[in-house]
């Protein structure tokens, strides 16, 4: 009998898509901690301090009439996507639900960077204020395609 050859004893080079494909499930996961830490941020420094939050969106180029469904409203659905975030069995709604109000605030930004409005003041709290319009345009795209991974990587898994 021949001796097996070093090649035959070495582990099988994986392809990157195979790679990718082993590991979804990890991706999935640390795509979905980096959202919650989004949320979680997010929500939370609107909550801290309700009444700065109020006043920036008084300030926005829409209706006043509308501040107080969104002061309550986007903090709240920012936990509600966190808690789906958290579980397996909500977390495919969850990265949906990332996806739609990420885009949502990305068309937001990118009327701000396109100059749509006249003025545009950023409701966005702590270090998210500090970056430009663009800087958070890139921000928010990356965010979402990230979202759309996961959910690319959670298809036809029960």
């Amino acid at each position: 009998m021949s001796q097996p050859t070093v090649a035959a004893n070495m582990p099988k080079r994986l392809s990157f898509s195979s790679f990718i494909q082993k590991r979804r499930t990890v991706i999935v996961h640390i795509i979905s901690a980096l959202l919650i830490l989004l949320f979680t941020y997010a929500s939370f420094s609107k909550l801290v301090d309700v009444k700065t939050f109020t006043g920036q969106m008084n300030n926005q180029p829409m209706p006043n009439w509308m501040t107080p469904y969104l002061v309550w409203g986007v903090p709240s659905i920012e936990i509600v996507i966190v808690a789906a975030l958290m579980l397996d069995r909500t977390r495919k709604i969850g990265m949906w639900a990332s996806f739609l109000l990420m885009s949502a605030f990305t068309v937001y930004v990118s009327l701000a960077v396109f100059k749509v409005f006249d003025r545009v003041p950023c409701s966005c709290g702590g270090v998210l204020n500090k970056m430009g319009w663009t800087e958070h345009l890139y921000f928010n795209l990356f965010f979402n395609l990230i979202s759309l991974w996961a959910i690319f990587l959670m298809r036809n898994r029960k």
